[in-house]
């Protein structure tokens, strides 16, 4: 078990040396890959690669370790073991499959389980991000989606491509803004895998901002692409806002989906917004929040000033408390996210600061949510562990998407498609 750990868990020198594939985090992708879809045809497509690297780090343990096909099974039953134990591992009769491009921390990934999903492949490249992806899903994701390499992992069939991919500017000038006009931006990647291996159905995420993004222009591109060029059956985007679907979040964000055209598919209604009688003070702590959490009295009244500020020029800038009967703004990442997101809590008792601060802590009671409050803004379940530092949780669940907004639009994505 001891060797199983470290090829899903550690860094893997000694083996990134003698390998001439890919890396060390590509081994643990593959890996990890293969033994989440041992039960399906995507298998095929990192069975060989997981083999070999097993075999290379067997014979690096020493010249009295015997590799053959007994051993290499016996090891993958190991660390399929260690894979096991995660506390959201895919469904046992899948009604579809899918891949997670971009995939953060997994939003989409949770949310297409829950539908019935089976995830055959996912990449993405902050290493953070990878930890807490293993950790809550057994499985290391890829990393950088712009390498043929990476994309050689992808399994040739899966019914959904979901991907909550970077918003960059296109240039159309003179030209038809269609596929060609996307290369140099991530989202060409994506056309490029959709015009490849041809899915059922495409979910694509993004900011508000997409709409107004360069004059309106990127968005002109994206769907002529996914239209013009690759034929597929896209209704007009939506804005969705997560306040709409049961956590208490004021989050808006594009929803774009896609029909191949042999589901012949020319209607779809996105879900309908409703509102949903869910507040602040249904996702707050429940215990007493750790002192740390509180903001320093120097820190409070620089906040203070700094919206007195912009108040004085008429603008709406700076921190905000949000009410336990109200909802909170869009958590974002840095420092903002956080600073119009404080909320009052006055049951602290203990005012030692238990981090190096200026000044003391405040004594009105007020803190900084903390990364589990932001897991269940974004309607992460408590079961979702948090294995990393509090400055990356915090940049993990603002970068995340909304999983019950994405839920409810992938329901009526994968009903229309027949796939549910």
């Amino acid at each position: 078990m001891a060797l199983a750990k470290a090829i899903v868990l550690k860094d893997l020198e000694e083996s990134e040396k003698k390998n001439k594939v890919v890396s060390g985090d590509e081994i643990r992708a593959v890996v990890t890959h293969y033994l989440q879809n041992l039960n399906s045809s995507a298998a095929e497509t990192f069975e060989a690669d997981a083999d070999l690297f097993i075999r290379e780090i067997l014979s690096a343990k020493g010249d009295n370790v015997q590799v053959d096909s007994k051993s290499v099974k016996q090891e993958l039953k190991k660390i399929e073991l260690v894979c096991s134990d995660i506390p959201f591992p895919p469904p046992a009769k899948p009604k579809f499959t899918f891949i997670d491009l971009f995939a953060g921390i997994g939003g989409f990934r949770m949310a297409m389980q829950e539908l019935g999903g089976k995830c055959v492949f996912s990449s993405e490249w902050d290493e953070k991000a990878k930890v807490t992806y293993l950790t809550n899903y057994g499985e290391v994701p890829f990393g950088d989606i712009t390498s043929d390499k990476i994309k050689s992992y992808i399994p040739q069939k899966f019914d959904l491509l979901c991907a909550g991919f970077p918003c960059q500017a296109f240039s159309i000038a003179g030209k038809r803004a269609g596929f060609e006009d996307t290369r140099g931006t991530l989202f060409f990647d994506v056309a490029q895998i959709i015009k490849k291996h041809q899915p059922k159905v495409v979910f694509l995420e993004n900011v508000k901002g997409l709409f107004s993004h360069d004059k309106g222009n990127t968005l002109k591109v994206i769907l002529n692409t996914l239209r013009e060029d690759l034929g597929y059956f896209v209704p007009n985007p939506e804005i969705k806002n997560a306040k709409h679907y049961g956590v208490p979040q004021n989050r808006e964000r594009v929803f774009i989906v896609g029909f191949h055209p042999d589901l012949k598919v020319g209607d779809f209604a996105y879900p309908d917004s409703k509102e949903i009688s869910v507040v602040l003070e249904d996702i707050l702590e429940k215990e007493v929040v750790e002192t740390k959490y509180y903001l320093s009295d120097q820190y409070l009244s620089t906040l203070k000033l700094h919206k007195q500020r912009h108040a004085g020029k008429g603008n709406g800038f700076g921190y905000e408390v949000i009410a336990n009967d109200g909802i909170s703004n869009a958590i974002v990442v840095g420092g903002m996210g956080r600073e119009r997101n404080l909320v009052f809590d006055e049951r602290i008792t203990d005012f030692n600061p238990t981090t190096k601060i200026r000044g003391e802590v405040n004594r009105e009671g007020i803190r900084k949510m903390t990364p589990r409050e932001w897991s269940r803004l974004q309607g992460f379940k408590d079961e979702f562990l948090i294995p990393v530092a509090d400055a990356s949780a915090y940049k993990q669940f603002g970068n995340s998407v909304a999983v019950p907004a994405i839920r409810a639009t992938g329901e009526n994505l994968l009903k229309k498609a027949g796939l549910i």
